[in-house]
């Protein structure tokens, strides 16, 4: 093969290959730092870059998203001498890429690092439940101390977020236990204040049932009260305005006399002296019967004297061996023909125009 042909390919391979090394392309959100000779000569921003052949290498690679970063469980010792564990999670940004690349070696390394003395600084600090109960103030403390000290590694710390707490497992159970009792506290509380209230509500639903049927009670008294007060008004004026005689009265005498005997409790009743002298009454109204002669009258009064124990004559007519119940039943006969008459009377004193049975007989 020619010399010169071969020159030629050799020299074209060369220009290519130098060509293809003087292009880089970067992707977005990407950040490559280029050094000349081991030297730190620039950061190449996304896109195509042009670099010298050969002087300049790609140093580092970063990538300036916000990343995520979670740590292992790391042992943490309280204020009141308690082993816990906690887990905490980092979200941080590569803001300067040279510093990031140049001042720290590892820089999730001495975060994950910083992260662990913080905590145990912040805790010590703290018991066990200030620990469980301020979660947001530990919270912004990492991230102050943390965004101070990675400022000049070209790193920001957004969110740092304890992701668990874990106590010991004993002191899991007592604070189960401690729980327990205070839901249980809790719950016998409301249900005393339930009960409270309730018996609170039944009493002033009683007292006023009570009231209420108290003032019903009064209100009836009074309305029977004031209804039997006019019905014994109505009662006295219609007597006194229809001037009711002796027979009326005596039969109403003798009517109430059978209800003191109606109860089945009563096993004993007097029968009041006034007795006879209504009989009498009622006998002389009707006017049926013969009347006494001076020997028989004489003869009855000295019985009645001589004997204080036996009850009265009826009347002169009624001799001592007729039958009790016989007069009895004439008695009622003549009293209920005495009412017979006295309403008679007092329908014809209502109407002018019917002339009374008196004056009937007598025309």
């Amino acid at each position: 093969m020619d010399p010169v042909v071969v020159l030629a390919l050799v020299a074209a391979i060369v220009v290519v290959f130098l060509v293809a090394s003087s292009v880089r392309i970067v992707p977005q959100a990407r950040r490559y730092n280029i050094e000349r000779f081991g030297r730190y000569r620039r950061t190449l921003q996304p896109g195509l870059n042009l670099v010298v052949p050969v002087a300049d290498r790609i140093n580092t690679k970063l990538d300036v998203r916000e990343q995520v970063y979670s740590s292992d469980p790391r042992p943490v010792i309280t204020e009141d001498n308690l082993v816990v564990n906690i887990d905490t999670v980092l979200y941080y940004q590569i803001t300067d890429p040279r510093s990031a690349a140049y001042e720290v070696a590892d820089y999730l390394h001495a975060i994950d690092q910083l992260t662990v003395t913080t905590l145990r600084n912040v805790i010590g600090s703290m018991d066990l439940e200030e620990t469980l109960t301020s979660r947001e103030e530990i919270n912004s403390r990492l991230r102050a101390v943390l965004d101070d000290a990675t400022g000049k590694w070209g790193i920001r710390v957004n969110r740092v977020e304890i992701k668990a707490i874990d106590p010991p497992h004993t002191i899991k159970e007592a604070m189960e236990k401690q729980m327990r009792a205070e839901r249980d506290k809790r719950a016998a509380i409301l249900h005393a204040e339930g009960e409270r209230q309730a018996k609170i509500l039944t009493a002033e639903g009683t007292k006023q049932k009570d009231i209420l049927e108290a003032q019903g009670t009064q209100q009836a008294m009074i309305l029977r009260a004031d209804g039997e007060a006019k019905a014994v008004e109505l009662v006295f004026q219609a007597v006194h305005r229809n001037n009711a005689d002796p027979k009326i009265l005596a039969y109403k005498y003798l009517e109430t006399l059978p209800h003191l005997a109606s109860s089945d409790n009563n096993t004993f009743w007097v029968i009041p002296g006034e007795l006879t002298e209504a009989v009498r009454t009622v006998t002389r109204a009707f006017g049926d019967q013969p009347a006494a002669h001076p020997e028989e009258a004489s003869g009855a009064g000295a019985d009645h004297t001589s004997d204080e124990g036996r009850t009265p004559e009826l009347d002169a007519g009624w001799t001592a061996s007729s039958d009790a119940a016989a007069a009895a039943d004439e008695a009622e006969k003549q009293a209920a023909a005495a009412v017979s008459d006295a309403k008679a009377e007092a329908e014809a004193a209502k109407s002018p125009q019917t002339p009374r049975r008196g004056q009937t007989s007598r025309g």
